[in-house]
């Protein structure tokens, strides 16, 4: 009987809490699942994007670089603007914009227009970023603010493992159109979620001036440096891998894409596991991290020409590369002490930079030397990584009185 009463109980308040806080978190999860699907789909659609807007590839590539800088410029800026505003409100205000930035895209025939359109929405993924980084924190202890900016994270990892593929396939088979179709309907989803399930956040710190100071400190900045050297490392090789896997190992055809989602599913494992390390040490995480992706980079310029060991050292690149993303933003928010508000979209902007450089970079190598000369690159900026990462670990947050 005892037994019987006992498994009847009502949850604890304790239960309770964490189940609330389990729902917020997935449904950050969600939008920022969504938002990344839009942000790599042209990629995927690209040709069919060129072909009904009658520009070319390289011009419909644009639209790509059109959404990372409005994501690493817009975002902060808007972040700024908003910060006094509760983040439920601006999350919410964030997911309209965003749906309706998609409508024009959907209905534009402008290539004018939608690289407009892009811009905005880049800028409103970025303020969405930062705001689900807050509100995600705010519903749990600070022993598990790692977890939770894990979750978060992770969002973008999947999307980019199975939104992008996804939509890549529903795009060729019904237009490009319709797969932006289904993620104006998902995005509809997630902002019904959002207004029902994510708590008021009020904003602490004060002002976008007076959060500034500790914002864009020196130790906060050194953090992002080794955010854009990491990421950079990661996309000079990344960028160029499909040439890589055809040229130097000698694969093809379908085996490919199962190469790349191995990727990508290491990637969004690494977010996910990487919040725990975060919360344990996200400064040694740091320095393990870069070591291991350089280390990673390395043997996958030694074993470039053996597929059966390409495999795991992409599995490795993509566990150690996004495993550190949760205590990159751990580091930053931390070291910004009450700048983290605003602090919080600035990992995001590094990483766009960082790929932009990465990507560039592993361009030039590849025009001037041979293909492996990717990995090369990202490896000789990998390498530059580990002594920022250990220097970074000494850094503690300035004291605000």
């Amino acid at each position: 009987m005892s037994t019987e009463a006992t498994s009847t109980e009502e949850p604890g308040p304790e239960a309770a809490v964490r189940s609330r806080a389990n729902l917020v978190l997935a449904t950050l999860f969600a939008g920022m699942f969504v938002l990344g699907s839009a942000e790599m789909l042209v990629v995927g659609v690209l040709n069919l994007v060129a072909d009904d807007l009658q520009v070319s590839i390289s011009a419909a590539g644009r639209l790509v670089t059109a959404y990372a800088l409005g994501l690493a410029i817009g975002g902060p800026i808007l972040a700024a603007l908003t910060i006094k505003l509760d983040k439920r409100t601006i999350l919410i205000g964030a997911l309209v914009l965003f749906i309706l930035g998609n409508v024009v895209v959907v209905l534009s025939s402008s290539y004018g227009l939608f690289l407009a359109a892009r811009t905005l929405t880049g800028a409103i993924q970025g303020l969405f970023i930062a705001t689900a980084f807050v509100a995600g924190t705010s519903v749990v202890p600070p022993e598990r603010m790692g977890r939770a900016l894990a979750v978060v994270i992770s969002g973008i990892a999947v999307s980019a493992a199975v939104g992008v593929p996804l939509g890549t396939l529903l795009g060729q088979a019904v237009g490009w159109r319709g797969s932006f179709v289904a993620i104006i309907g998902l995005a509809v989803l997630v902002l019904i979620a959002t207004a029902a399930l994510v708590p008021s956040v009020p904003s602490t710190g004060g002002g976008a001036g007076n959060q500034a100071k500790y914002a864009f400190a020196p130790r906060v900045l050194a953090v992002l440096g080794l955010n854009f050297l990491l990421f950079a490392a990661l996309f000079s090789a990344l960028t160029y891998i499909v040439p890589f896997l055809e040229r130097v190992t000698g694969i093809s055809g379908a085996l490919i894409s199962v190469f790349l989602l191995a990727y990508g599913v290491a990637t969004a494992v690494g977010s996910f596991g990487g919040g725990r390390y975060a919360d344990a040490n996200a400064a040694r995480t740091l320095i393990i991290g870069s070591a291991g992706v350089a280390v990673s980079l390395l043997v996958l310029y030694l074993v470039g020409s053996i597929p059966a060991l390409v495999a795991p050292a992409l599995l490795a690149l993509g566990l150690f590369g996004m495993g550190m993303a949760p205590s990159i933003q751990y580091r930053v928010v931390s070291l910004a002490g009450p700048g983290g508000q605003l602090a919080s979209s600035l990992p995001a902007s590094a990483i766009n930079v960082g790929i932009a450089f990465g990507s560039l970079a592993g361009g030039v190598a590849l025009d001037r030397f041979t293909t492996s000369s990717v990995v090369v690159t990202a490896l000789i900026i990998a390498t530059l990584a580990i002594p920022v990462a250990w220097a970074t670990s000494y850094l503690t947050p300035q004291p605000t009185n």
